[in-house]
């Protein structure tokens, strides 16, 4: 069954915000056993960005919505709603939206966070669509935005190398008939749960002197069993789109995935026989950054003139839960 919304919704804006401070390979050397040849060759990144102590998700993923806004020639009092996609808000509570909303100056706006991990931005991309085809609102936002450099053990090479800091932001809004959001298809298996995951710092196991000289409030990955199932299930996914819309690779202008790993990315391109050069790449300048990967790779297509109206783009991300989800779409300016 086709996932489409009641009308033509789409993204009509981009934006992104990273950290000034760039970490390189080389630069993890120094304090990890570690290389910049064992770092590439292994996940395609040679460099990341992260913040300075004391930053706050909302002070990246407000820079990014401004940005929006104002590629989008909107004012922020025009936005209805605010959806922030991330694992490491600011606070548990308020959500990170209600910084935003105050930082950009949306007065009308309602927000809220969401949490599916690297495939966050996917279901918050589809649930403000899904508000917005309903009439309920006109203008939204959708925020990815994580602080990944606040929960890695920095003395675990397997996972401290992988990840960076940064946000993507886009606007969302009913757009021309045929254009926008055609088809979507989201998951989740709880089964992968133990396969990537934090210990402490929730209900479950609240923080303690012990959780945290334990150092249980930073990532635990399982790599293998993540990358086997992110490959398969990214590529799968993005198939089912295609095959149920009736489009064949050649079709496609540009494969958006999350920026994992290079080799999760070429294998899941490899499986829906896509040619390399309409996959979007980012993960060699800035790593993984969990929700903000597909919001800034779309933003940085956009500045490059990858894609334009009326081309075919498909999304995917795989995360942890395990969640993931595709989306097909139109471009809509």
């Amino acid at each position: 069954m086709n996932h489409r919304l009641v009308a033509p919704v789409g993204i009509t804006a981009t934006g992104q915000c990273f950290p000034p401070r760039v970490v390189t390979n080389d630069d993890l050397s120094k304090i990890l056993d570690t290389n910049d040849e064992w770092i590439r060759t292994r996940t395609g990144i040679r460099e990341r960005h992260w913040v300075e102590p004391g930053t706050g998700a909302s002070q990246l993923g407000a820079p990014a919505l401004k940005q929006a806004l104002e590629n989008r020639g909107m004012k922020a009092s025009e936005l209805d709603l605010i959806v922030v996609a991330t694992v490491t808000p600011d606070t548990i509570f308020p959500a990170t939206s209600c910084r935003i909303q105050d930082m950009v100056g949306a007065s009308n706006a309602f927000g809220f966070d969401l949490n599916a991990a690297c495939s966050g931005f996917l279901y918050a991309l589809t649930t403000a669509c899904s508000l917005v085809a309903a009439g309920g609102i006109k203008k939204a936002a959708v925020v990815g935005v994580d602080i990944m450099s606040t929960i890695i053990n920095k003395e675990d090479r397997t996972t401290a190398v992988l990840f960076g800091d940064g946000a993507g932001a886009v606007i969302v809004e009913q757009v021309e008939e045929g254009l926008g959001i055609l088809d979507f298809e989201h998951r989740v298996d709880g089964t992968g749960a133990c396969y990537l995951y934090m210990p402490a710092g929730g209900s479950l196991k609240p923080a303690s002197a012990e959780t945290v000289a334990n150092k249980e409030h930073t990532i635990h990955q399982a790599g293998s069993e993540v990358f086997k199932n992110a490959v398969r299930e990214m590529a799968d996914n993005s198939r089912l789109l295609m095959d149920r819309n009736g489009f064949k690779g050649e079709d496609l202008k540009l494969f958006v995935p999350h920026q994992a790993n290079i080799r999760i990315m070429d294998a899941a391109a490899k499986r829906l026989e896509l040619d390399p050069a309409r996959m979007m790449v980012n993960i060699d300048r800035y790593a993984n950054t969990t929700t903000a990967t597909i919001p800034t790779a779309l933003h940085q297509a956009v500045e490059e003139k990858r894609v334009a109206k009326g081309d075919l783009v498909i999304l995917s991300a795989f995360g942890a839960g395990f969640t993931w989800g595709s989306t097909l779409l139109r471009w809509a300016y």
